[in-house]
């Protein structure tokens, strides 16, 4: 459904066929703790403040990050639906999605004890805590890390994409990922070769087709218990992973669009969806979800959320939407971008001052960077980016 050869995802494909399939979304940021937070809040990574796992350390004492701590006042769309009448709950493989940092606010149940958890884990108790709350309003959230390098790849699956003809010394093991992701925070990038770069997104295809088998199954069950023609569903994505595209591995580190231009679908019931080209903004999950529900926002949420809803999009009335998005992941880089509507897009490296301008219209790998050819829409880009951080 975006465009690649393989088969990997036939279930969400389908589901996508009665949705609304955004075929431009973008992330706020390139990894799970301060995305989903810009989804439940509606704010930028640096206006909630959950930008990584702690917000102070020293030798003696790490302090957490706390939503209400760094964000007092801050309010979350769990809290909103539950003051509307609404069940909430929340499934999660735990990591960065652990309650202390403030995700479980507003949640009648949240459970965050597993770390790297998967659907395997997480769909069961959605099911289960559904079949007692689906005579009412509820709000389900549930997440996994099936496509996350941590997690172990189901022995069915993790040769489903494999090519007998790569000769690789890895294994796709948690462990190798991990070191790989490692080297990958180091100053100078690591080399691989191009068998080892093709086993391991063959490898992350299997963990790709594995994930949406577990995400079909869910959703037959969904259809069983007689929701699914009066629930509205959205399924996106944190972020994507590199491997290899611009010489890092894993996710967070970079904000290029094979991290930040993730997949967002939306089915409303008995409402028939359609592929929605343009630029949207995961950010603009929540205003969205309030609008489709007729929530109406009081004036410290309007002016909390800094996203829009989608629902004129939905109408054949789409606006012009910027992304902008940022990481200070583990306080080793710290980037912010902009990824224009018409498609220019500028990335500013703050540790090392670098800048990169790409014209993602001719050049979607963001492989040639034009900050000197191009340097009046850089300058303009920039400019930009300038107020957006300081406003």
């Amino acid at each position: 459904m975006y465009g690649y050869s393989r088969e990997t995802s036939p279930n969400l494909e389908a589901f996508s066929r009665d949705g609304f399939l955004f075929k431009n979304a973008v992330s706020p940021s390139s990894w799970t703790l301060p995305v989903f937070m810009s989804w439940f809040t509606s704010l930028y990574p640096s206006q909630h403040r959950v930008v990584n796992k702690y917000s102070s350390f020293d030798e003696k004492k790490e302090v957490y990050s706390n939503l209400q701590e760094l964000s007092p006042g801050t309010v979350t769309l769990a809290q909103i639906l539950k003051n509307n009448g609404y069940a909430t709950a929340g499934f999660t493989g735990g990591a960065g999605m652990d309650g202390v940092f403030g995700y479980s606010q507003g949640f009648d149940r949240y459970y965050d004890k597993t770390t790297f958890g998967g659907f395997d884990l997480v769909f069961p108790m959605a099911i289960e805590w559904l079949k007692e709350h689906k005579k009412g309003k509820f709000f389900l959230f549930i997440h996994g890390y099936d496509v996350h390098g941590r997690y172990k790849n189901d022995k069915n699956f993790k040769n489903k994409f494999a090519d007998p003809m790569i000769k690789s010394k890895y294994q796709g093991t948690p462990e190798e990922y991990w070191q790989l992701r490692n080297e990958s925070l180091e100053d100078k990038p690591f080399n691989l070769n191009g068998e080892d770069v093709q086993f391991w997104r063959n490898w992350y295809d299997g963990k790709i087709y594995e994930a949406d088998q577990k995400v079909g199954r869910f959703l037959e069950q969904i259809q069983a218990l007689g929701l699914a023609d009066n629930t509205v569903i959205i399924i996106s994505s944190a972020s994507g992973n590199e491997f290899y595209e611009h010489k890092r591995f894993d996710h967070g580190y970079s904000l290029y669009d094979e991290l930040i231009r993730i997949p967002l679908i939306i089915k409303i019931p008995g409402i028939q969806g359609k592929i929605i080209p343009e630029q949207v903004r995961t950010l603009d999950i929540m205003p969205t979800v309030m609008d489709v529900l007729g929530i109406s926002s009081d004036a410290a949420v309007k002016q909390q959320m800094r996203g829009v809803s989608l629902v004129p999009f939905m109408k054949g009335k789409p606006v012009r939407l910027d992304a902008f998005s940022e990481t200070d992941y583990l306080l080793h880089t710290f980037k912010r971008s902009v990824r224009k509507s018409d498609g220019w897009k500028f990335i500013y490296t703050q540790e090392t001052d670098e800048r990169e301008l790409y014209n993602l219209n001719d050049d979607p790998q963001e492989s040639n960077n034009l900050i000197d050819r191009e340097p009046d829409k850089a300058y303009e880009l920039e400019r930009e980016l300038m107020r957006w951080r300081s406003s």
